[in-house]
C-alpha cells in the first residue's frame, strides 16, 4: 500500500485546517486592519468634530459606513475581501486628493492624512494577496515555466 498518495476527500489530511499565514502575510494583515480602522476613525472625527462641513457635525460622516463592511473579512483572512477592498479604497483616495487640493487649513491636512492611509491600505491589501497566492502556489507544488529550466 502506498502511503504517499494524495489524500482523498474523506481522509483526515484533506480535512486538516489550512496552514497559518506566513509572518509577512500576518504583518500585511495587521497593516491592512490598522489602516482601515484609522481611516474609519479619521472619517468620523473629521466630519463630526475636527472640521465638519457644517457647524456641529455633518451627515458626511456616513461615508465611513462602507469601510466597516470589510472588517470581518479581513479578520477572517478572506482573500476576496482583500481584493475588493483594494478597489474600494480608491474612492476614498480620490476624495482625499480632491479635498486636499481644494480646501485649506485643518481640513486639507486631514485630507492628506486620508490619502496616506488609503495608500497604506492599498499596499497592505495588494501585498497580502500576492503573498497568499505565492504561498498557495508553493503548497500546490506549482513552478513557473521559467523556474523549471
Amino acid at each position: 500500500m502506498n502511503h504517499t498518495s494524495t489524500p482523498t476527500p474523506g481522509s483526515s489530511a484533506a480535512a486538516s485546517p489550512p496552514a497559518l499565514p506566513s509572518a509577512a502575510a500576518s504583518w500585511t494583515r495587521l497593516l491592512a486592519v490598522s489602516s482601515l480602522l484609522a481611516l474609519i476613525a479619521l472619517g468620523l472625527a473629521w466630519e463630526l468634530w475636527l472640521a465638519p462641513l457644517r457647524e456641529g457635525g455633518s451627515w458626511w460622516a456616513i461615508k465611513v459606513l462602507p469601510l466597516t463592511l470589510p472588517l470581518a473579512g479581513l479578520l477572517k483572512h478572506r482573500m476576496y475581501t482583500y481584493r475588493w477592498l483594494s478597489l474600494l479604497v480608491w474612492l476614498y483616495f480620490t476624495e482625499g486628493v480632491v479635498r486636499a487640493t481644494t480646501e485649506s487649513g485643518l481640513s486639507a491636512a486631514l485630507a492628506w492624512s486620508q490619502v496616506v492611509l488609503c495608500v497604506l491600505l492599498f499596499v497592505a491589501c495588494a501585498l497580502h494577496v500576492r503573498l497568499r497566492l505565492k504561498a498557495a502556489r508553493a503548497a500546490a507544488g506549482f513552478q513557473p515555466p521559467d523556474a523549471a529550466s
